[in-house]
């Protein structure tokens, strides 16, 4: 399972853990993403979207219906 949202693109960055002697190993920074169901008037029906914290907010914001055309305008769905 790919740890990618659905609306926004983020996915996993890579940079250094840093110890206290000043040693870096490689780590991945995981976005912070939710599963969740939408309801949408349109479809008639509900939708299970992964989604990041950034993109729930920016769903409350503009309304699911809004975020969903714009996913498909970018090419993304």
């Amino acid at each position: 399972m790919s740890r990618i949202c659905e609306l926004t693109g983020k996915k996993p960055t890579v940079g250094h853990k840093v110890s206290f002697s000043n040693r870096k190993t490689k780590r991945r920074f995981y976005p912070n993403l939710h599963i969740k169901r939408f309801y949408v008037p349109e479809m008639g029906g509900w939708i299970t979207l992964k989604v990041s914290a950034a993109a729930l907010r920016t769903i409350n914001k503009k309304g699911i219906s809004a975020c969903l055309k714009e996913v498909q305008e970018k090419g993304r769905i």
